[in-house]
């Protein structure tokens, strides 16, 4: 008997090739991923470099390391894209392996050497490929990245926040909601709750928001009142804020920090009052702006970048108030963009605008354990991150008017405490934000100008998991004949001349007044109805008017007499037959006595 396949694959030659349902070619994942290939940022020195724009070379060219006719035989950067092959075995060898194992190449070297050679080679940094979510209009300023890695939220000075879902995107990379938290105020931090449920968004408005997982608004925090002297009296913060995080432990708990000097804790299901007030120590009575906050991996500890360049931190225990548990006086020489505490809760990056990284350990905080110079920051939310692992720190930099340098993203060792690798991001944009996501394996940056913006994601499809393998991965659905839209003509009855309404007055007077020739003023004639502040008696009087003067009601006299003569003149006949005033002192004042004046120069 024969088999079902037998059977249609008999009936199917019988039929022609388009005849049935066409199987859909797919587009092989090897040549997806060398689409979004990146360019090697740092070249050779001997490799040739693609065809290029003279800007795009000059600034390949200046990421390039120093040509050196003997390489040294160790190599501190990280082994960048998949693991070199196993060497084939030879014809020779019979597929065993007798005595020991080779040595490695370079034994004789140093242990120390060879120390520094294993820490540089097992960093394995995910930059092979690299994907841009775009759609801000100016630099993204903020960023934050759900614990699973499915959801990216990306903030930016153009005022609004863009959500961005791997499972729901494909190859576009488009942003499935907008929001545009408080108009007019830019965004300054994002921030996911413990549960990834709801997110934190600050803006440069005295007042934070909570949205949900969904970009649904479901509160925002009560603004202070500005005329209250004291920080601690107020309900919440009366400028503009500049950091904040939610808890990394508590669902209910978020930290801010402002430009009025204080920072606050807040419970999320009581948007009207704060939890604490934390005002820091200062050398004189003031407000001095806190630049930056942070909390430390079990939220048992808060940091704070004070705008006078100090670091202070506060232990949340029983009865802590104000007054900071570590006091670091002058850390930086301009105000502080970012701080990060390590897991352990030893370690303390600050990033800051004078171009500095400085690590500290908090068991000896009187020197930085090490201070990494000509990292240029213009942007007040830049950065730090740690790797998953914590043996590298992240960070970028910005792009200075007469550098030829672009945008980069800065790798160190936390071990060494030394600079691993440089990658170039983008030759004209700043590099602001920065995050290497644990699950995904995969490194965000955001950059931008005053023109444009984007989040960066740079991964390695052979390390890297979900997240931009996903949507990359995802062609975007063809355009079906289903999918046309006849754009109906919609005939308004209104719009023709039979129901058109008439020309309202209104509009005629309008243009009546805009008319130079129409509106003006006619002229007065030459025999006007009054001059000298007489009424006229000429044709162009009124008519009431007329048949009064006509009638002799009105008697003009009184406008050419003199008023004095006009009331001496009934004096002798007020004399003689008194009517009002004078019948009244008749009896107790025949003669009416008059006041002398003492004045000697009344009498003269």
């Amino acid at each position: 008997m024969e088999e079902e396949g037998d059977i249609y694959d008999g009936a199917r030659a019988q039929f022609p090739l388009s005849f049935g349902k066409q199987s859909k070619p797919q587009t092989p994942l090897e040549a997806i991923h060398n689409a979004t290939r990146r360019s090697n940022p740092n070249p050779k020195p001997t490799q040739q470099l693609p065809s290029l724009s003279s800007s795009s070379k000059e600034w390949l060219n200046s990421l390039r390391p120093p040509k050196n006719p003997t390489p040294p035989p160790h190599d501190d950067a990280p082994t960048v894209g998949p693991p070199p092959p196993p060497p084939a075995p030879s014809d020779d060898d019979d597929g065993e392996m007798i005595g020991p194992p080779p040595p490695p190449p370079n034994a004789s070297e140093s242990e120390e050497d060879s120390d520094q050679d294993e820490v540089g080679t097992h960093f394995r940094i995910p930059l092979s490929n690299e994907i841009v979510l775009k759609g801000h209009t100016k630099v993204v300023s903020a960023l934050a990245v759900d614990h699973t890695g499915s959801r990216v939220l990306s903030g930016s000075y153009d005022y609004m926040v863009r959500m961005y879902d791997f499972q729901g995107m494909n190859a576009r990379l488009q942003s499935f909601r907008q929001l545009e938290p408080f108009e007019g105020h830019q965004v300054r931090n994002l921030s996911w709750s413990p549960t990834a449920d709801r997110f934190l968004c600050v803006t440069g408005s005295a007042q934070a928001k909570i949205y949900d997982r969904d970009g649904l608004t479901l509160g925002e925090f009560v603004k202070g009142d500005m005329y209250i002297r004291d920080l601690k009296n107020t309900k919440g913060h009366i400028s503009g804020l500049t950091c904040g995080e939610w808890h990394p432990k508590t669902k209910e708990t978020i930290l801010t920090s402002s430009e009025d000097g204080s920072l606050r804790i807040w419970d999320v299901n009581d948007f009207k009052s704060q939890k604490q007030v934390i005002k820091p120590k200062l050398a004189r009575p003031g407000r001095v702006p806190v630049t930056t906050c942070a909390w430390d991996r079990d939220g048992k500890c808060i940091a704070g970048g004070i705008g006078d360049g100090s670091i202070q931190i506060w232990n949340i225990k029983p009865g802590w108030g104000s007054r900071p548990d570590v006091h670091i006086e002058k850390c930086h020489e301009d105000d502080i963009s970012g701080l990060k505490f390590s897991s352990d809760g030893r370690i303390l990056l600050s990033r800051s605008f004078d171009g500095s990284l400085k690590v500290w350990d908090l068991r000896k905080i009187k020197e930085p354990l090490k201070v990494f110079e000509d990292l240029p920051n213009h942007y007040g939310q830049t950065n730090i991150a740690f790797s998953p692992d914590e043996q590298l720190f992240l960070t970028g930099t910005s792009v200075e008017r007469e550098s030829s340098t672009g945008g980069l993203l800065c790798f160190f060792d936390r071990v060494n405490l030394e600079l691993v690798s440089r990658v170039g991001i983008s030759p004209t944009c700043s590099v602001v934000q920065c995050y290497w996501h644990p699950k995904l394996n995969q490194i965000f940056a955001t950059t931008g100008d005053k023109s444009q913006g984007g989040t960066h994601i740079l991964y390695d499809p052979t390390v890297s998991e979900r997240g931009a393998l996903v949507c990359v991965a995802r062609a975007p659905r063809k355009k079906s004949i289903d999918d046309f839209e006849a754009k109906p003509v919609i005939h308004n009855p209104h719009a023709l001349p039979l129901f058109r309404d008439q020309p309202s007055r209104k509009r005629q007077r309008e243009k009546i007044l805009k008319d130079p020739l129409k509106s003006h003023k006619p002229e007065l004639p030459i025999t006007g109805p009054g001059f000298g502040g007489r009424v006229g008696t000429s044709q162009g009087s009124l008519l009431t008017q007329y048949l009064l003067k006509k009638g002799g009601m009105i008697k003009e006299t009184w406008m050419e007499e003199d008023p004095r003569e006009a009331i001496l003149k009934y004096a002798d006949a007020a004399a003689k037959d008194p009517k009002f005033i004078a019948p009244a002192y008749a009896e107790t004042q025949p003669e009416p006595v008059f006041a002398k004046s003492d004045s000697e120069d009344e009498e003269k």
